[in-house]
Parts: structure tokens; C-alpha cells; sequence
């Protein structure tokens, strides 16, 4: 609960920051009449929506697990996280339409050196504000932080390429690139919207995360005990910072149910010292057959029915698989 309020109180800071960040681009605009700074400024108000978005998003998934939601409230981040990968699209395509539309009705532009001044800051204050999100989505597994931070920095780039065009027409006075440049990074834009729409209907359909089962599968087979014979049907589902695993542990027939599951607990206690408290698993425990034992690593079985020929490594692929593993 901690870390979700800790994730909720950034989110807060973020969304006051991007109000701040909008105010000052409109000043600059109001200073300059470029229409890069204007869509520059468009842009900014997806990210006090997003913000916004986010800040609910983050309050309404701190939510402990109740009767009516058994799996907790998580899954509201990826609708979150989808609607701010709209908005950041959407916005690209303004910008477009926007530039286009003043290279066929060119704008005055005029003190560019007090509005280039003005925009590099938002940028710098962008890319920091960006930075801490992402670092501490990615400690704390929240993917609305995460979106907020990669949509500022992408927010920041755009920026300084706004920028340099703006340098580029104070020196040479081309007025045609501040369209050339708003158009070049509104590409940029929408793709980034196009990544976070990806990840976030990922998450909705239960996409298997590859990377966090990859990680997972090094980190059991590092800390594999010798009673842990076979691990099969594994399966994560992320909700959120909620982490849902299951899986089946081939343990040896002759344990008792109270020897088994202290096994299962070692497992547990493996995975919760990496991944923290909000990882909920459930562990289905299967007693050895003959085939196991020539897989089996235990040096002082008792009742071994044939020789150990080969010490079978999990990996990605046969972890999932929901047959036990064979030589």
C-alpha cells in the first residue's frame, strides 16, 4: 500500500508539474506566434490530461482487494495508459494539420530568442520529470508512471527539435522550417502513442510479458533447490503493480503434505524477496513419477528407480509447457 500511495503522490507532482510546463509554452507562444510552439503547446495539454488521468488511475488501483474485485483494481493503469496513447496520437496529428496549414498561411513570428529561451526549459524541466517517473514505474511496476515518463521525454525531444528550428529561423530566416520541424516531430509523437496504445491493450488481453517470464526463469533456476525436480505450467498475469503466479513443482512422492509445502513456501519466499509483497502465487505441487528420476538432481533418494542421465534447464519455453519434463 505504501508503494502505491508513494506512486500516487509522483503522479500528483507530475500533473501540477505539466499544468506549470502548458502555462509557460502558451506564454511562449503568445510571445513568439510560432506554430511549432503552438503545437508544441497542444501537445502539453495531453500531458495535463494524461496527468490527470494517471493521477485517478493510480488512486483507484491503491485500492486494496475487495469481495467485488478479488484480483485487486490494477487493470485500470492499462485503460489509463490507453487512453494517454489516444490523446499523444491524437496530438501528433494536430500538429501536422497545424503546420501544414501555416506553410499555406504563413504566421509573423517575432521575438524567438525569449520564446527559445522559455521552451528550453520546459524541456529540461520535461526530461527530469520524465526520468523520475520512469524510474520509479519501473521499481514499483506501475505502468501509468512509466507512460507518463516516456510520453515527457518524448515530449522533450519534440521540444528540442522545436528549438533548434526556431535557432535555425533566427539565423536564416527560412519561417518554412518551423512548419518542417513541427511536421518532422509529430511523427515522432505518434509513434510513441502508437507504443503505449501496444503495451497497454498487452496488458488487458493478459499478453504474456516475455521479459518478467525470462526474468523469472533465470532467477529460479539460479536459486533451484534440490527438491524442486520439475517447475512446469507457469504462468503470470500482471494487474497493475499486482504480480498473479501459478505454476506446478514435481516435488518427491514420499513428502508429507506439511513437507511439500514447505517447499512450496521456500519457492514463495524466493519469488517475494525479488518481486515484493504485492506477488500473489499459487503452486500446485505434483509428486514424482519413475520418468522423473532421470532428471532428478537429489543425490540421497531412497527409492530411485533408474540412474540420473540429464539435469534438465527451465527456460522460457518449457517452463510454460504444461507437460512434465523428460530427458
Amino acid at each position: 500500500m505504501q508503494t502505491a500511495q508513494y506512486n500516487l503522490r509522483v503522479q500528483k507532482i507530475i500533473a501540477t508539474v505539466s499544468i506549470i510546463l502548458f502555462i509557460i509554452k502558451i506564454a511562449a507562444w503568445y510571445i513568439t506566434g510560432s506554430v511549432a510552439v503552438l503545437t508544441d503547446a497542444l501537445e502539453s495539454i495531453v500531458n495535463v490530461v494524461a496527468g490527470l488521468i494517471g493521477v485517478y488511475s493510480l488512486y483507484v488501483s491503491a485500492r486494496p482487494v475487495d469481495e467485488d474485485h478479488p484480483y485487486g483494481h490494477g487493470k485500470v493503469e492499462f485503460i489509463s495508459s490507453a487512453i494517454e496513447g489516444t490523446l499523444i496520437t491524437v496530438a501528433g496529428f494536430i500538429i501536422i494539420y497545424e503546420a501544414l496549414n501555416n506553410l499555406i498561411h504563413p504566421h509573423a513570428i517575432k521575438k524567438l530568442d525569449y520564446g527559445i529561451v522559455l521552451v528550453l526549459i520546459t524541456a529540461i524541466v520535461n526530461y527530469i520529470a520524465g526520468a523520475l517517473c520512469i524510474k520509479t514505474g519501473q521499481k514499483n511496476n506501475s505502468l501509468p508512471l512509466i507512460s507518463s515518463g516516456k510520453h515527457l521525454q518524448s515530449d522533450t525531444w519534440s521540444t528540442l527539435g522545436i528549438v533548434v528550428g526556431l535557432i535555425l529561423i533566427l539565423f536564416t530566416g527560412l519561417k518554412w522550417m518551423d512548419s518542417a520541424v513541427a511536421i518532422l516531430f509529430s511523427f515522432i509523437i505518434i509513434f510513441t502513442g502508437y507504443k503505449i496504445i501496444r503495451t497497454s491493450v498487452a496488458g488487458i488481453m493478459d499478453e504474456a510479458d516475455t521479459a518478467l517470464l525470462n526474468k523469472m526463469v533465470q532467477m529460479l533456476n539460479a536459486s533451484r533447490k534440490e527438491n524442486w525436480i520439475d517447475l512446469h505450467n507457469l504462468r503470470i498475469i500482471k494487474y497493475g503493480s499486482r504480480i498473479h503466479l501459478d505454476c506446478h513443482l514435481t516435488v518427491p512422492w514420499y513428502l508429507n503434505v506439511h513437507e511439500a509445502h514447505k517447499e512450496i513456501d521456500a519457492l514463495s519466499d524466493l519469488v517475494k524477496k525479488e518481486y515484493g509483497e504485492t506477488v500473489e502465487l499459487f503452486v500446485h505441487s505434483d509428486g514424482c513419477l519413475d520418468f522423473s528420476c532421470k532428471i532428478c538432481t537429489k543425490t540421497d533418494c531412497a527409492v530411485r528407480q533408474h540412474d540420473f542421465e540429464k539435469k534438465v534447464e527451465w527456460t522460457m519455453g518449457n517452463i510454460s509447457s504444461n507437460k512434465k519434463h523428460q530427458v
